[in-house]
């Protein structure tokens, strides 16, 4: 199955959590912060999300750590998001597992965030979707830590201070992977 190319041939990255309210949008703004376009699409959705505005303490939290909120709508994840993406990252492993319901044949480009990050620790790949072959091959072969769940809990009705902390571990896995990204 031939994927859309887009007049630049961008790189395109989807983030996948519930509702499309917290931790995507988080990944998704700073991650698009840190890469340059055209050469980079960033963009996120929700396997259980409707299109409202961003939640209100979200937002601030993302304006805080450096994040674009302007013009953000939740939209549901669908099929076409991920055949068009390169690379899409579940913030737990149920995201990663609607994505590849959706689009059974992206399977080799859905990971974790924390998945894909440990799967090419360590290497210097040329390209971004070289980076995502080099994930892929190495699925399976390398473990998680022992108690490690490859996901970041979502912080939906929790107190600031926990979205927060959810917020800034996003960050920090963010800028881990557009190291791993940038050209």
């Amino acid at each position: 199955m031939n994927r859309p190319v887009h007049p630049v041939d961008a790189f395109e990255v989807l983030f996948v959590c519930t509702g499309n309210q917290h931790r995507s949008p988080v990944a998704e703004r700073l991650l698009a912060a840190a890469l340059p376009e055209p050469e980079f699409r960033v963009g996120s959705a929700g396997s259980g999300a409707r299109p409202v505005p961003l939640d209100p303490l979200t937002s601030a939290i993302l304006q805080e750590l450096g994040g674009d909120v302007r013009g953000f709508t939740a939209r549901p994840l669908e099929a076409g998001h991920v055949e068009r993406a390169d690379l899409v990252l579940g913030l737990e492993r149920c995201h990663r597992e609607a994505a590849v319901r959706l689009s059974p044949l992206a399977l080799r480009r859905c990971f974790t965030l924390r998945e894909f990050l440990r799967l090419v620790d360590g290497t210097v790949a040329v390209t971004p979707r070289e980076a995502v072959r080099l994930a892929a091959s190495r699925r399976g072969a390398v473990v998680p830590p022992p108690g490690e769940t490859d996901g970041i809990e979502d912080p939906h009705g929790a107190p600031p201070a926990v979205q927060k902390a959810r917020a800034l571990e996003i960050r920090d896995a963010v800028r881990t992977l557009a190291g791993i990204l940038k050209p």
